[in-house]
């Protein structure tokens, strides 16, 4: 996927305070857009936020397209020694290798039971700052390590925004135990029957079973409607004998920040109810995704919207 992306010039003031977004009645010159790619889109969202990081943290190093641009940045920002003392906790096997090959110290949660900050991507995102996570297949320990830090910053492109989890029609993954799978997936089904709920076992291209770190399998749920209370849901999921862990984050992001046409947006999440009712998407299509300018523009008093340019950078 490509947006255009105006080349504004780096600011963390509002744009529409400071005119960098112009009225369409604006009769000041426009520069050219710049054309992003989604994988950049992203790399924008996880800079900014390392910038959340400071030297003597423990952090939660996540796993994914998004979170390896954010554990990449905390490294050089190692080896240029703008941070220091960083101990990092990485969420899978991948994650961990590529921290080792960053030079990031790392250890485990028995050691550091409480970290300062993690961040990671997301799948999907709802208003509330519910999310999807596993698509990559290591949801069990990013929510084990994710479910341990102060504060947790979420980092997406404006392509995972939805009006509800599930809404994207793909896979929302649950980690089962092999141990007649067959029998715990059809039982994932019927959970779900009313809201048109088909759980398929994830497999690798020969058609072997996918299998996580921890050994286990998936089941990817897909759901053609609301799945309801989604605490109700997870309680429900979890009982279900076979079940290790599902893939719903629900009341664990602190901050969110997207990446996308007209800039970065970071929403904090508010402990008021009523300012999380007020922060509902617009949505623009049947695919229940919102548009990111749009998403500013209803919520525009609960938000701030940060400019990020990376011109001259050897990056773009």
């Amino acid at each position: 996927m490509a947006i255009a992306y105006p080349h504004f010039i780096g600011s963390q003031k509002s744009a529409m305070e400071t005119g960098m977004i112009s009225s369409p009645s604006s009769s000041s010159p426009s520069r050219p857009p710049v054309i992003l790619t989604q994988d950049e889109l992203k790399k924008i969202a996880a800079y900014k936020a390392v910038e959340y990081v400071e030297s003597g943290m423990v952090l939660g190093l996540g796993t994914g397209s998004t979170a390896k641009h954010a554990v990449d940045r905390i490294g050089e920002l190692l080896r240029q020694g703008k941070l220091k003392n960083i101990v990092g906790i990485p969420t899978s096997k991948m994650t961990h290798e590529q921290a080792v090959s960053l030079g990031i110290p790392l250890s485990d949660l028995d050691s550091y039971p409480i970290l300062d900050l993690a961040i990671d991507g997301a799948d999907e995102v709802d208003p509330y700052l519910n999310l999807v996570k596993g698509r990559g297949g290591s949801l069990l320990r990013e929510k084990m390590v994710e479910g341990a830090c102060k504060k947790f910053v979420v980092i997406v492109d404006e392509s995972k925004l939805v009006n509800y989890l599930g809404g994207s029609g793909l896979a929302m993954p649950v980690e089962i135990v092999p141990f007649c799978w067959k029998f715990t997936a059809q039982r994932l089904q019927m959970l779900f029957e009313e809201s048109g709920c088909v759980a398929k076992l994830r497999t690798y291209q020969n058609g072997e079973p996918f299998v996580t770190d921890n050994m286990n399998y998936i089941v990817d749920l897909y759901f053609k409607r609301e799945i309801g209370d989604l605490k109700v849901a997870s309680d429900a999921i979890l009982r279900l004998a076979g079940v290790v862990e599902h893939g719903m984050f629900i009341d664990m992001a602190t901050t969110l920040i997207v990446a996308g046409e007209c800039g970065v947006i970071v929403k904090d999440k508010w402990d008021s109810a009523s300012h999380r009712r007020a922060a509902a998407y617009t949505p623009l299509n049947s695919s229940g995704s919102s548009s990111l300018t749009t998403y500013y523009k209803t919520n525009r008093v609960h938000y701030q919207l940060y400019i990020t340019s990376f011109q001259g950078s050897e990056e773009f």
